[in-house]
């Protein structure tokens, strides 16, 4: 076309070129399905990290949304699939990453960490050549985190604990805190950055993340689901991708700048006193800790006011095991 002239009535924008990932040309408009290869299997076959491609036909940012970084955190895995069942690629703007599981040596396990012992979320950003969770950790920052401008991360409470459902992140960067109020969880808790973490590893590389927490391990909550798809949704309608989503929650998150785990002072039975989401007042009553008769009852008090978003569900416990969650200080 010569320089002035009008591009004629009628005329198709070119099509928007195939997302690049591992060699795969993931073309626009559908969901690819492109597996990166991890480790040989004793068996000689491959073990590989899932991921779906979800390219939209309009440019528009990359989002990653990511679940089993703990191999028995499951969450994200029907969340993903439910967002993924809500879009249409073809009125997509941009592209979504799906990784239902990071930690597939965990998963296959049923274990929180790799078979090495190592927590693949204090592994980041890993290596080419280091242990087996480096060398994964290594491969999801290269080929999922540096194509993103954005990330969901999903968890749940770690073994024998449960977690109200919550955003958290970095509250004191406007852009975050956005997005997190627009997800919509009913906290967002400021959580700061932990050395060797997927998210301190993905803020240093320049990208947002959210970290999305609801629910237990080994087990799905259809609540902590729901709001999950809900705020995933909300999140891509805020960045442009989509134009449509779910309805805003009935009431704004609650935002809270500090918490701290009260801990059992015995060995006991425990009985929790409060349920997810219950204000305490200081010094207020959150479980009972009793030995096999019932004797021995040692109460166990709130230090602090606030709201409780986690505690134990493992009806024995041990001096030290962190009991109930509470989250303080809020705006």
């Amino acid at each position: 076309m010569r320089s002035g002239e009008r591009p004629k009535t009628g005329s198709k924008a070119e099509p928007r070129a195939p997302f690049e990932i591992n060699g795969v040309a993931a073309p626009p408009g559908k969901l690819t399905q492109v597996e990166l290869r991890v480790a040989r299997l004793p068996t000689g076959m491959w073990l590989s990290l899932p991921v779906g491609v979800l390219h939209g036909r309009k440019d528009g940012p990359v989002i990653w949304v990511s679940g089993a970084v703990h191999g028995d955190e499951l969450m994200g895995i029907p969340i993903i699939r439910r967002v993924l069942a809500r879009i249409d690629p073809q009125d997509l703007s941009g592209t979504v990453l799906a990784v239902p599981v990071i930690n597939v040596f965990g998963l296959i396990q049923e274990s929180r960490y790799l078979p090495d012992r190592r927590d693949l979320n204090r592994s980041f950003p890993g290596s080419k050549r280091g242990s087996t969770a480096s060398q994964l950790a290594h491969l999801f920052m290269k080929e999922v985190v540096a194509r993103s401008d954005v990330g969901l991360d999903v968890h749940t409470g770690s073994d024998g604990r449960v977690n109200l459902p919550q955003v958290r992140c970095d509250l004191t960067e406007p852009s975050t805190l956005r997005l997190a109020r627009e997800f919509g969880a009913p906290v967002l808790l400021h959580s700061r950055l932990r050395d060797g973490s997927l998210r301190a590893a993905a803020a240093e590389k320049g990208k947002t993340v959210l970290l999305y927490e609801g629910g237990e391990a080994n087990r799905f909550d259809a609540r902590a689901i729901a709001l999950g798809v809900g705020g995933v949704l909300r999140v891509m309608k805020a960045l442009g991708m989509i134009d449509y989503g779910v309805e805003s929650p009935e009431e704004p998150p609650h935002v809270y700048r500090a918490s701290s785990w009260i801990r059992a002072r015995c060995t006991g039975f425990c009985e929790m006193m409060v349920s997810l989401g219950t204000t305490v007042a200081e010094g207020e009553t959150v479980a009972v800790i009793f030995d096999a008769l019932g004797r021995d009852r040692t109460l166990v008090r709130a230090n602090s006011p606030g709201i409780v978003i986690g505690h134990a569900t493992s009806a024995l416990v041990h001096r030290g095991d962190a009991i109930a969650h509470i989250a303080a200080s809020t705006d």
